[in-house]
């Protein structure tokens, strides 16, 4: 290689790195005009599909940002929704609690008119057995009063009285029978 260097550099005129000839100035125009030609048939080939790729890609694109905002759009949708049934939610609990608080302040009323009126009820019947038993004490110290005063009777009979004066009350209180008429 380096041979074929020093083959070139011969070649050419003296003081010269390359040479400018005609030939030179042909090879140049060949080349611009290859190039140009390469450029317009490319560009006449590719710009179509290169436009038509660039486009789709944009569309895509744009067609992303669209379902992006449409997706952004329902989102923020469900999200006022969601919080409008949070909301209702909310108010529904607040509902039923003050409807159970409000129930259980009737329930505890009636527990207490119950436990009054139960109250009441005992005190009527204690009442009506104290009563009753107040009533059945009193006859049963009569009776013990009479039993007893009849022993006390029959006692002050016996030690102070003689048969003259047992047999006159006795005539006396026949006398009052026979005169009393029998209730039958």
């Amino acid at each position: 290689m380096q041979s074929e260097i020093m083959l070139l550099a011969q070649a050419l005129p003296e003081g010269r790195v390359f040479g400018l000839d005609s030939q030179t100035a042909i090879d140049i125009g060949i080349q611009l005009l290859n190039g140009i030609i390469l450029a317009v048939v490319l560009g006449y080939i590719l710009y179509k599909p290169v436009k038509e790729f660039m486009s789709k890609r944009s569309e895509a694109i744009q067609q992303k940002i669209n379902d992006a905002d449409a997706a952004m759009v329902k989102a923020q949708e469900l999200i006022s929704e969601y919080e409008l049934k949070i909301k209702e939610i909310e108010n529904e609990r607040a509902e039923i609690l003050e409807v159970a608080r409000l129930k259980s302040i009737d329930e505890g009323r009636l527990i207490l008119e119950d436990a009054r009126r139960e109250a009441s009820e005992i005190k009527k019947r204690s009442l009506e057995s104290v009563l009753a038993d107040k009533k059945r004490l009193q006859e049963e110290t009569r009776f013990h009063i009479i039993e007893l005063a009849s022993l006390i009777a029959k006692r002050y009979i016996t030690l102070n009285m003689d048969h003259e004066t047992q047999d006159k009350i006795f005539e006396e209180t026949l006398a009052q029978m026979e005169v009393t008429p029998w209730q039958s």
